[in-house]
């Protein structure tokens, strides 16, 4: 039955209306039935729906709630409240992460003259992201800046972190910031007794929901704390007095961002190894110093099957992974790998000279390839499984006398010695050539065609020195090299006479 108000009388009354974006697995559901419990024990009528969304990253879904006050109603009547949110209708919108917060600013969910959004800082990516062949991350401060323009009133934190810190879900965290907000007529404690009364998880939630509060109530607050220096620890201090004794301190936290990480990946000579390597840099510009450094700890530490099965055998990835699916005391936790690795990885793995007498000889191949055709199935949860990777983990010892190890450097040799021709000239071109870098990662088809990809580029670099443009026309080739993975965006550009 339609609410109609009485002949003569106007009722200005409405409904209050809210839409939560979240993912599956993050509490969005438990929220939405926490809003309806508050709203009816303290005088509303609430009435709730949700859409389910396809499977982005874990499935998102949107939840609409509907809250009218209950004396606003006539006897007999109920009132009548949409099934889902219309755009520039909405008071509160609430999202569990920044990309969904960027949905609800695309369909015209927050207006300026209305809206209270929450929204929590940290990122989930999305596949379109996690499988760019660049950086294919969209930019957080942008996303934020939207927020904040698009808003009545916005409020933005690591809702995420507090509530991992909880241990519990973001929902509750939400709910606190939602409380903090004033956006709806309820006191702190109407919203802790809605928590309560359901039940499950009491403690945790409550503890969340506080510290969500206190979060969104800070109006002082930064919402991204300034980064400090990456911490390296004692076994790495006297390379880290050589970064602050002999390189400038803009570059200093990429230096020890990639000893730490050398280090971890071979060992502390190849840490040490590492900033020999970049000596020679030491008069460039130090925007180019630390790009160079950056993306050459990248490079060093390549990912080859020793890699591969050294991150799968962690202690660490067992410990993330069971915090990950929530694993009780009394739960056994079973993980299977997919491997597939060719024949050229295998020889990659060898020494450099088996490695390249396999490579060569057609009959070794031919006895080894029938048995690279498929991939397996590796439970590294499982004794056996977990010694055969440990196995293959352990040759780190003998990395330096792989086949992939000589190939790997010798091209690395190659790129910085292309820096350090272009710098002194053209420091904008030397700049492009370190960050084009990008392209090269992965192992298997994916690193022959970026690497296959570099090298075209590099042979477009004489064209470009003498071109006031050329840091920019090698920009875009390695933006097009880096859009997709079948290089039809390159040879298009190439074609179309870039050069």
């Amino acid at each position: 039955m339609t609410l109609r108000p009485a002949q003569g009388e106007r009722n200005t009354a409405r409904s209050i209306t809210i839409a939560i974006l979240a993912m599956g697995g993050e509490g969005g559901g438990v929220l939405a039935d926490w809003l309806v419990d508050l709203a009816e024990h303290n005088g509303f009528v609430a009435q709730t729906t949700s859409v389910p969304g396809v499977a982005q990253r874990t499935g998102a879904t949107i939840y609409y709630l509907e809250m009218f006050p209950a004396a606003a109603v006539p006897e007999g009547a109920q009132p009548v409240m949409a099934l889902s949110p219309v755009p520039g209708e909405v008071d509160i919108v609430i999202a569990s992460e920044l990309m969904e917060a960027g949905r609800a600013l695309q369909r015209g969910l927050v207006t300026a003259n209305r809206t209270t959004f929450i929204a929590s800082s940290h990122r989930v990516y999305s596949m379109t992201e996690r499988t760019a062949m660049g950086d294919g991350r969209v930019d957080s401060e942008k996303l934020i800046e939207g927020g904040r323009a698009a808003a009545l009133r916005f409020i933005s934190a690591d809702f995420n972190q507090l509530a991992e810190r909880s241990g519990s879900p973001i929902g509750p965290a939400l709910y606190g910031a939602l409380a903090a907000s004033g956006a709806l007529p309820f006191s702190r404690e109407q919203f802790e007794e809605t928590v309560r009364r359901a039940g499950v998880g009491v403690d945790a939630s409550l503890r969340a929901f506080a510290a969500g509060f206190d979060a969104a109530a800070s109006e002082a607050a930064p919402i991204v704390p300034p980064t400090p220096l990456p911490a390296v620890g004692p076994r790495l201090a006297a390379l880290a007095q050589c970064i602050q004794r002999g390189f400038p301190r803009a570059a200093h936290a990429t230096l020890l961002a990639g000893i730490a990480r050398l280090a971890d990946y071979q060992d502390l000579a190849y840490a040490q190894e590492y900033l020999e390597r970049l000596q020679p840099l030491l008069g460039v510009p130090p925007e180019l110093l630390d790009e160079t450094a950056r993306h050459l700890a990248l490079w060093m530490s390549y990912e080859d099957t020793i890699r591969v099965a050294d991150l799968k055998t962690r202690r660490s990835r067992f410990d993330r992974v069971g915090g990950e699916v929530r694993l009780a005391a009394d739960q056994q936790l079973d993980i299977n790998e997919f491997m597939h690795p060719r024949l050229e990885e295998i020889a990659d793995t060898l020494p450099a000279g088996v490695g390249r007498w396999l490579l060569a000889t057609r009959w070794a191949r031919a006895c080894i390839e029938p048995f690279t055709r498929k991939g397996r199935v590796i439970r590294t949860s499982s004794i056996r499984g977990y010694l055969l990777l440990y196995a293959i983990a352990s040759l780190r010892g003998m990395r330096r006398k792989s086949l992939r190890y000589q190939v790997e450097h010798q091209r690395m040799a190659q790129w910085l010695a292309t820096i350090l021709a272009l710098a002194p000239a053209n420091p904008g071109l030397a700049l492009e050539v370190a960050r084009a870098q990008r392209l090269i990662k992965g192992y298997g088809d994916t690193h022959e065609r970026g690497w296959r990809n570099y090298q075209r580029l590099v042979a477009a670099l004489p064209g470009l020195q003498q071109s006031q443009t050329g840091p920019q026309q090698f920009r875009d080739l390695s933006q097009a090299a880096l859009s997709d993975d079948t290089g039809q965006a390159l040879d298009r550009l190439l074609a179309a006479g870039a050069v």
